[in-house]
């Protein structure tokens, strides 16, 4: 049996359920585009602003502005840091929810 690389830890940043989902929308890709994970989690510009904006504050996403064919687009990563976080967080959640 491997060792898990994340230790189980509970994130009560990462617990709020739409933040919980913008790790998991990023867990299995490099980036993806803020109006991407707009439409996945069927949420308004300012509802997915302000959560990504508190999930950078601590370090656990990259929020990288670039041009693209005269339009400005906004793309979104997890960090070394927040994918550990993210990790981490599942791994007690299973723990929490494991049959005894």
């Amino acid at each position: 049996m491997t060792k898990p690389t994340s230790k189980a830890q509970f994130d009560e940043l990462i617990h709020a359920p739409l933040r919980l989902r913008i790790c998991a929308s990023l867990a299995p890709v490099e980036w993806a585009e803020f109006a991407q994970l707009k439409q996945n989690l069927g949420v308004a510009d300012s509802v997915l602003s302000k959560h990504v904006k508190q999930l950078g504050d601590a370090g656990y996403v990259d929020i990288e502005r670039f041009a693209k064919l005269g339009h400005s687009h906004v793309r979104v990563s997890l960090t070394r840091i927040g994918r550990r976080a993210y990790v981490g967080h599942v791994a007690a959640l299973r723990e929490i929810t494991a049959i005894k």
